[in-house]
Protein backbone atom coordinates (compact mmCIF):
# COMPACT_ATOMS: atom_id res chain seq x y z
CA UNK A 1 0.00 0.00 0.00
CA UNK A 2 1.51 3.40 -0.98
CA UNK A 3 2.36 5.85 1.76
CA UNK A 4 -0.43 8.32 2.41
CA UNK A 5 0.38 11.83 3.63
CA UNK A 6 -0.38 12.49 7.23
CA UNK A 7 -3.40 14.58 8.15
CA UNK A 8 -1.07 17.39 9.25
CA UNK A 9 0.77 17.34 5.89
CA UNK A 10 -2.55 17.43 4.02
CA UNK A 11 -3.72 20.44 6.03
CA UNK A 12 -0.43 22.25 5.44
CA UNK A 13 -0.65 21.57 1.68
CA UNK A 14 -4.24 22.89 1.60
CA UNK A 15 -3.33 26.03 3.54
CA UNK A 16 -0.29 26.61 1.31
CA UNK A 17 -2.41 26.15 -1.83
CA UNK A 18 -5.03 28.62 -0.62
CA UNK A 19 -2.41 31.19 0.35
CA UNK A 20 -0.81 30.91 -3.09
CA UNK A 21 -3.98 31.96 -4.90
CA UNK A 22 -3.46 35.69 -5.62
CA UNK A 23 -7.09 36.50 -6.43
CA UNK A 24 -8.49 34.61 -3.47
CA UNK A 25 -9.07 36.34 -0.16
CA UNK A 26 -9.06 33.44 2.27
CA UNK A 27 -10.92 35.48 4.90
CA UNK A 28 -13.84 35.97 2.50
CA UNK A 29 -14.40 32.22 2.56
CA UNK A 30 -14.78 32.23 6.33
CA UNK A 31 -16.96 35.29 6.97
CA UNK A 32 -18.97 34.93 10.14
CA UNK A 33 -22.13 36.20 8.42
CA UNK A 34 -23.44 33.88 5.67
CA UNK A 35 -24.53 35.38 2.33
CA UNK A 36 -28.20 34.74 3.16
CA UNK A 37 -27.83 37.07 6.14
CA UNK A 38 -26.47 39.85 3.89
CA UNK A 39 -29.23 39.50 1.26
CA UNK A 40 -30.77 42.90 0.60
CA UNK A 41 -34.54 43.30 1.10
CA UNK A 42 -34.80 47.03 0.30
CA UNK A 43 -32.83 49.56 -1.72
CA UNK A 44 -33.37 53.26 -1.09
CA UNK A 45 -32.15 55.88 -3.54
CA UNK A 46 -31.78 59.45 -2.32
CA UNK A 47 -31.42 61.38 -5.57
CA UNK A 48 -30.66 64.77 -4.00
CA UNK A 49 -27.80 63.35 -1.91
CA UNK A 50 -26.64 60.97 -4.67
CA UNK A 51 -26.75 58.00 -2.28
CA UNK A 52 -27.95 54.41 -2.45
CA UNK A 53 -28.70 52.62 0.84
CA UNK A 54 -29.07 48.86 1.13
CA UNK A 55 -31.17 47.28 3.91
CA UNK A 56 -31.99 43.84 5.21
CA UNK A 57 -35.26 44.37 7.05
CA UNK A 58 -34.63 47.41 9.27
CA UNK A 59 -30.87 46.86 9.35
CA UNK A 60 -28.79 49.26 7.25
CA UNK A 61 -26.10 47.27 5.45
CA UNK A 62 -24.19 49.77 3.36
CA UNK A 63 -24.38 53.05 1.41
CA UNK A 64 -22.90 53.96 -1.98
CA UNK A 65 -22.32 57.12 -4.00
CA UNK A 66 -24.36 57.18 -7.21
CA UNK A 67 -24.66 59.05 -10.48
CA UNK A 68 -28.04 59.70 -12.11
CA UNK A 69 -29.50 60.82 -15.40
CA UNK A 70 -28.40 64.06 -17.01
CA UNK A 71 -31.64 65.73 -15.75
CA UNK A 72 -31.82 64.24 -12.24
CA UNK A 73 -34.55 66.44 -10.69
CA UNK A 74 -38.15 65.34 -10.89
CA UNK A 75 -39.90 62.14 -11.90
CA UNK A 76 -39.24 60.50 -15.24
CA UNK A 77 -42.08 61.57 -17.55
CA UNK A 78 -41.11 60.21 -20.94
CA UNK A 79 -38.52 58.38 -22.94
CA UNK A 80 -35.38 60.42 -23.54
CA UNK A 81 -35.93 63.01 -20.79
CA UNK A 82 -32.73 61.94 -18.96
CA UNK A 83 -34.56 61.63 -15.64
CA UNK A 84 -34.43 58.87 -13.06
CA UNK A 85 -37.94 57.88 -11.93
CA UNK A 86 -39.29 58.49 -8.42
CA UNK A 87 -41.41 55.88 -6.68
CA UNK A 88 -41.38 52.29 -5.49
CA UNK A 89 -40.42 49.54 -7.90
CA UNK A 90 -38.75 46.12 -7.76
CA UNK A 91 -35.61 44.63 -9.22
CA UNK A 92 -37.02 42.56 -12.07
CA UNK A 93 -33.94 41.24 -13.89
CA UNK A 94 -30.19 40.70 -13.56
CA UNK A 95 -27.82 41.10 -16.49
CA UNK A 96 -24.25 39.80 -16.10
CA UNK A 97 -23.52 40.70 -19.78
CA UNK A 98 -24.59 44.35 -19.62
CA UNK A 99 -22.95 47.08 -21.67
CA UNK A 100 -22.39 48.79 -18.31
CA UNK A 101 -20.37 46.16 -16.40
CA UNK A 102 -23.18 44.45 -14.43
CA UNK A 103 -26.78 45.62 -14.20
CA UNK A 104 -29.97 45.16 -12.22
CA UNK A 105 -33.23 46.05 -13.97
CA UNK A 106 -35.82 48.27 -12.27
CA UNK A 107 -39.52 47.58 -12.99
CA UNK A 108 -40.12 51.07 -14.44
CA UNK A 109 -42.58 51.87 -15.97
CA UNK A 110 -45.31 50.64 -13.67
CA UNK A 111 -49.05 50.96 -14.39
CA UNK A 112 -49.23 54.55 -13.08
CA UNK A 113 -46.18 55.59 -15.14
CA UNK A 114 -47.70 54.12 -18.32
CA UNK A 115 -51.06 55.80 -17.64
CA UNK A 116 -49.41 59.19 -17.02
CA UNK A 117 -47.42 58.90 -20.25
CA UNK A 118 -50.51 57.82 -22.20
CA UNK A 119 -52.44 60.88 -20.96
CA UNK A 120 -49.54 63.06 -22.14
CA UNK A 121 -49.35 61.22 -25.47
CA UNK A 122 -45.72 60.14 -24.98
CA UNK A 123 -43.77 56.94 -24.41
CA UNK A 124 -42.81 56.44 -20.73
CA UNK A 125 -39.46 54.96 -21.71
CA UNK A 126 -37.99 51.96 -19.95
CA UNK A 127 -34.80 49.99 -19.44
CA UNK A 128 -33.93 51.74 -16.19
CA UNK A 129 -31.11 49.95 -14.38
CA UNK A 130 -28.67 50.11 -11.53
CA UNK A 131 -25.36 49.52 -13.27
CA UNK A 132 -21.61 49.99 -13.23
CA UNK A 133 -19.43 51.97 -15.61
CA UNK A 134 -19.47 51.58 -19.42
CA UNK A 135 -17.48 48.57 -20.62
CA UNK A 136 -16.24 50.29 -23.77
CA UNK A 137 -14.60 53.42 -22.35
CA UNK A 138 -13.06 55.05 -19.31
CA UNK A 139 -15.15 55.54 -16.16
CA UNK A 140 -17.56 58.47 -16.34
CA UNK A 141 -18.17 61.00 -13.56
CA UNK A 142 -21.03 63.33 -12.71
CA UNK A 143 -24.64 62.67 -13.75
CA UNK A 144 -24.22 60.95 -17.10
CA UNK A 145 -26.84 58.22 -17.55
CA UNK A 146 -30.05 58.36 -19.57
CA UNK A 147 -32.05 57.87 -16.37
CA UNK A 148 -30.31 54.92 -14.75
CA UNK A 149 -28.49 54.75 -11.42
CA UNK A 150 -24.74 54.25 -11.85
CA UNK A 151 -22.07 53.22 -9.35
CA UNK A 152 -18.42 52.23 -9.57
CA UNK A 153 -17.68 48.76 -10.93
CA UNK A 154 -16.28 47.73 -7.56
CA UNK A 155 -19.51 48.78 -5.83
CA UNK A 156 -21.63 47.16 -8.56
CA UNK A 157 -19.90 43.83 -8.06
CA UNK A 158 -20.91 43.88 -4.39
CA UNK A 159 -24.45 45.17 -5.03
CA UNK A 160 -25.01 42.55 -7.74
CA UNK A 161 -23.96 39.81 -5.35
CA UNK A 162 -26.33 40.99 -2.59
CA UNK A 163 -29.46 42.01 -4.55
CA UNK A 164 -31.87 39.49 -6.03
CA UNK A 165 -34.90 39.65 -8.29
CA UNK A 166 -37.93 40.89 -6.35
CA UNK A 167 -35.96 43.27 -4.10
CA UNK A 168 -37.94 46.46 -3.51
CA UNK A 169 -36.38 49.76 -4.54
CA UNK A 170 -37.66 53.15 -3.38
CA UNK A 171 -36.40 56.18 -5.33
CA UNK A 172 -37.00 59.67 -3.93
CA UNK A 173 -35.78 63.21 -4.51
Amino acid sequence: MPDQPSRRTALMLTATSLAALPSCNVMDMFRSEPMSERRVTMIEIDKSRRKMHLYRGQRHLKSYRIALGREPRGHKRQEGDGRTPNGTYVIDRRNPDSLFFLSLGISYPNRADRARAARAGVSPGGDIFIHGQPNDRRPVSGDWTEGCIAVSNRDMREIYRWVGIGTRIRIRE
